[in-house]
Order: structure tokens, then C-alpha cells, then sequence
């Protein structure tokens, strides 16, 4: 194996962070957008809903699709396709057009990830391939925590304009990282296509998936319109909102670690008790929304439990997709934005029919329906509910 430049590792991180940031940073800057193009608050979240639906469509087609194809072709494609995106919502006047150019990143986000997270798995020794993949991998977390409000905050103190070349720049910059230092990536072993799709088969694994979705949901539903919400109920003004959107990422990686152990100890009871975790979440800041100090407060705590979101759906989906763990992540992040989708969707229609300050009422019922589900699959398929180890 040729020597590997040990930045590399970063670089893929990198793009993964730009990604997240291209993605959610939208969320921090609806009230900006709202504003420019003189539109309402449920209008906007179609860019979050448009983005994340077609991450659903075509992440497990295309990565399928993909998997012959050289990898640094597909990241340098990915990548440069998210740097011009960022270019355009930072210039264009027309709302339509944003909206083209949230569709075009989101086809290729999806096969960015999957590809990523495989080749840093092989760009170093077998033993050391899980911390290189955890390493690209904290470019989520990091993306919430840093990415998101920081692209709030350059809105808020500079400009729109400037908060979206941000992400056109850390896009340029992983760009340049990965053509100069990933050598060529030719795929000698196809996977079969007929092993993989197998799995969907399984009705346990059907039931898993539409746990994530309702998970998800529940919790977009009411994080998609976060900036929004503090604004206009909680009456934060934009440096206090990314202040609170700062808080909330890095929360985020301290309760990340928080449900990882919690997993490691029972996955069953990890997922039984998550969704209603998240209801009780949000009742406390249905009621102390208008109130500064605990709203302040529950901000943290959520923060905290929406990080465990993430992990705690990847590991209940994934324990249904042990035959084909790779098909299985692209299932993983296909209908988690569904759920993003559906959540960003029935969220805003909440706003635009009750109001505001009703939002939390539409995260409490899509966790309610994921803790049917899990209720249904648990009883169901009981040996399938069995303890694992999660890697």
C-alpha cells in the first residue's frame, strides 16, 4: 500500500462536515431567507424537506448505481456539485432557483457518504479501519455542532451571502485535498446487487425502517424551524439564536457518546425508552418556550437527546441489515430523510393551520408512533429483539 497522506483522513471529514453544514445550515438561516424572498416560514422549509426527500429517493439506487464507478471520480464529483450549489444560494434573487440547487446536492449526498466512510475504511490497515471511519464520521456531529450555527452566526452578523460562501468554501477546500492526495480508486470487486437487496425481504426490517422514519420525524418536525421558533416565541434575537444553535451541536457530541453507552449496555431498552424521552422533551418546552431562562436550559437537554437520535435509529435499523451492512447504511440514511421529509412537511403545515407556538404537538405524535412501532416489532419478533453488540 502506498504511503497515505494521514490529512486525508480529515479531508474526508471534511466533506462530510460541508455536507452536513450545506444540508442543516439552511435551518439556522430561515428567518434570513424568509425575509429575502418575502416568503412564509412553512415555504422555506421546503428547502430542508426538498433536500432530505431526495436523499430518500435515491440514496440506495445510486449507491448501488455507484459502486463501480473509481471513488475519487465520485467524491470530487460530489463535492465540487455541493461548492457550486453554495455559490448559487449565496447569488440568486429567485426562490425557485434555490430550490433547483437544493435538489442537485441532495442526489449526490447520499453516494458521498457511503463512499466516504469506505474509502477511509481502506486507505489505512485493516486493524485501524473503524477509527478512520469514526473519524470521517464526526464530521456529522461536528457539522451540528459547528457547522450549523456558525452558518447562522455569519448570516446574522455579515450576510446571507457570506454564511453560504462558508460552505462553498470548506467544499472547495476538501475538493482540493482530495485531488491532490487520494490516489485512484478503481473498484476490482463489484457487490451483487441480489445479495443486498435480499435483506428487504425481511418484514422485521421493514418495521425498524419505519421506526426511523417516525424517529426522525419527530424530531426535524420541530428542529427544522428551530431559528425560527426561539424567535418568534421564545423573542431571542438572531445572536442569542446562534448562540443556542452553537449550544445545541456541541451538546450534541457529548450526548452522541451519552446514548453510545447507553446502547452498548441494551439496545432494546435503549430504543423502547428514546421516543418517549423525546415527548417528555418536548411537553417541558411546549410549556417554557415563552419563558428565556428554562427555555435556555431545555435547549441543552435537547440538544442531548436529539444527538441520540442518530445513533440510537442507525443501530436499530442495522441490526435487521447484518447481511449487507453497507446497503443497510443507505437504507439507514435513504428514509431517515424521509423522515426528515415528512417531519419538515407536517411541521410547517402545524405553523401555517395552529401556529407557531403548536409545533411541539407534531414532534410528540410522530414519537408516539415510533413507540408503537417499536412496541409492535418488539412484541412481534421477539428473538430478533435480542441484545447485540454495536461496533
Amino acid at each position: 500500500m502506498k504511503k497515505i497522506n494521514p490529512l486525508l483522513i480529515i479531508i474526508l471529514a471534511l466533506g462530510v462536515f460541508g455536507i452536513i453544514t450545506t444540508e442543516m445550515g439552511i435551518i439556522g438561516v430561515l428567518p434570513q431567507v424568509t425575509q429575502k424572498f418575502n416568503i412564509s416560514a412553512s415555504q422555506a422549509g421546503w428547502l430542508v424537506s426538498i433536500f432530505a426527500l431526495v436523499v430518500a429517493i435515491s440514496g440506495p439506487f445510486l449507491t448501488l448505481l455507484a459502486s463501480g464507478v473509481n471513488r475519487k471520480v465520485i467524491l470530487l464529483t460530489a463535492i465540487l456539485i455541493f461548492a457550486i450549489s453554495n455559490m448559487v444560494y449565496a447569488y440568486t434573487t429567485n426562490f425557485d432557483v434555490m430550490l433547483a440547487f437544493r435538489i442537485l446536492p441532495a442526489i449526490f449526498h447520499p453516494v458521498f457518504f457511503s463512499v466516504a466512510l469506505v474509502t477511509a475504511a481502506k486507505l489505512v490497515p485493516s486493524e485501524k479501519s473503524n477509527k478512520a471511519v469514526t473519524k470521517v464520521f464526526a464530521g456529522i456531529t461536528v457539522g451540528f455542532a459547528i457547522g450549523v450555527p456558525l452558518t447562522s452566526y455569519l448570516a446574522e452578523q455579515f450576510s446571507l451571502e457570506v454564511a453560504f460562501l462558508f460552505g462553498a468554501f470548506v467544499s472547495v477546500i476538501a475538493f482540493a485535498g482530495i485531488l491532490v492526495w487520494l490516489p485512484s480508486m478503481p473498484v476490482k470487486e463489484k457487490m451483487s446487487y441480489g445479495k443486498q437487496l435480499g435483506i428487504l425481504r425481511k418484514p422485521q426490517l421493514w418495521l425498524n425502517i419505519v421506526t426511523v422514519i417516525f424517529i426522525f420525524a419527530a424530531m426535524f418536525s420541530v428542529y427544522s424551524y428551530f431559528a425560527e421558533y426561539l424567535g418568534q416565541v421564545t423573542q431571542m434575537n438572531g445572536s442569542w439564536i446562534s448562540i443556542m444553535l452553537m449550544a445545541f451541536g456541541l451538546i450534541m457530541i457529548w450526548g452522541n457518546f451519552l446514548f453510545g453507552g447507553f446502547l452498548h449496555k441494551s439496545i432494546t431498552k435503549t430504543v423502547f425508552m428514546f421516543p418517549l424521552l423525546y415527548a417528555v422533551i418536548y411537553l417541558f418546552a411546549y410549556y417554557l418556550s415563552p419563558f428565556f431562562i428554562p427555555m435556555v436550559i431545555i435547549v441543552f437537554i435537547w440538544g442531548a437527546v436529539h444527538s441520540g437520535g442518530l445513533i440510537v435509529s442507525q443501530a436499530w435499523l442495522t441490526t435487521e441489515a447484518k447481511e449487507a451492512p453497507e446497503f443497510g447504511n443507505s437504507l439507514f440514511i435513504s428514509f431517515s430523510n424521509l423522515g426528515i421529509t415528512a417531519g419538515t412537511a407536517i411541521g410547517g403545515w402545524f405553523i401555517s393551520r395552529l401556529g407557531i407556538h403548536q409545533l411541539f404537538w407534531s414532534g410528540i405524535m410522530f414519537a408516539l408512533l415510533a413507540f408503537l412501532m417499536i412496541m409492535i416489532k418488539i412484541n412481534i419478533f421477539k428473538s430478533s429483539s435480542e441484545e447485540v453488540n454495536v461496533h
